[in-house]
């Protein structure tokens, strides 16, 4: 059983941001890779490599004390949801601009917010409605209207983001009894079975280029599992919602540094109340910890 109960939100929204810029990372990487490889083969290498850090940390603890979990049913349900909501996202690479799949995604927290409250029976005040909602008036400013995103490719990006809300309500609930290490063990055990038996069928010899980004995004995908898995067992779920608006921040920095996308003034401000929304959320986060005591 884990050892954590009681929700440390500040530790928790630091790995919250720290897992949002690696998977950001990540995702750029699958959008290279995914324009000549199909995806059941990047999933395969991306899960191979988490397998060999999952069964590294499972190690440590002994692998039988670390398969051992008090809900192994979820754990499998969870692992599934997870790779659904991976292979959705990188199809809708293949569909849409990284920045236009992070912007629809942006829903992702207040679902997430939503779900948390049937699922984990978390209570969700209106300062963290609001501090979601002040995210979101953000990603909306930096998006606007007529950036392409509309039409039937828009709604891949959309059931990602449902299934990326759900993931994460899911994994705070699997953490509040399994430990990082048990979670981490079952995904990447789960994923590499389901992948092995599609990757066949697809597989093309990748080039010593490809290789090195496949090798790259199962290094940052892996590290970013771990501290969101991390984080989510930290912290309550509705309370780290808006600080999944920071993946929109790591996405305009990494357009500019790869691809020279450089923000505009309407990004720029929407980035701002972005931020503000965070910084709101932890504020309120901070004065009911003191109050609390």
């Amino acid at each position: 059983m884990s050892d954590v109960t009681a929700p440390r939100t500040g530790p928790a929204i630091a790995l919250m941001v720290l897992a949002m810029c690696l998977m950001a990372s990540m995702d750029a990487t699958s959008k290279w890779l995914v324009e000549d490889l199909a995806i059941p083969q990047i999933l395969l290498v991306r899960f191979g490599i988490f397998l060999i850090v999952a069964l590294a940390l499972a190690g440590r603890r002994g692998f039988a004390h670390t398969i051992r979990s008090e809900r192994p049913g979820l754990q499998i349900v969870r692992s599934i949801v997870m790779l659904a909501e991976i292979t959705v996202f990188i199809w809708a690479f293949s569909l849409l601009p990284l920045a236009d799949v992070h912007a629809i995604a942006a829903i992702s927290p207040l679902m997430a917010t939503a779900l948390a409250v049937p699922l984990l029976r978390e209570k969700v005040g209106w300062h963290r409605w609001g501090a979601v909602v002040i995210g979101f008036i953000g990603v909306l400013i930096i998006v606007r209207p007529g950036s392409g995103v509309m039409g039937w490719a828009a709604l891949v990006p959309l059931l990602a983001a449902f299934l990326w809300a759900l993931l994460q309500v899911l994994i705070r609930k699997v953490g509040l009894e399994d430990s990082v290490e048990t979670t981490a063990l079952y995904s990447a055990t789960i994923a590499v079975v389901v992948m092995a038996l599609f990757a066949p069928f697809t597989w093309q010899a990748p080039t010593m280029e490809q290789w090195g980004l496949l090798v790259l995004t199962g290094s940052l995908g892996s590290a970013g599992l771990l501290v969101l898995f991390k984080a989510l067992q930290l912290g309550a779920a509705s309370a780290l919602q808006p600080f999944s608006y920071s993946m929109v921040l790591w996405a305009t920095v990494l357009g500019f540094l790869i691809w020279g996308h450089f923000p505009d003034a309407w990004t720029l401000t929407g980035v701002a109340i972005v931020v503000a929304g965070g910084l709101y959320a932890f504020s309120r986060e901070r004065a009911a910890g003191r109050s609390s005591r």
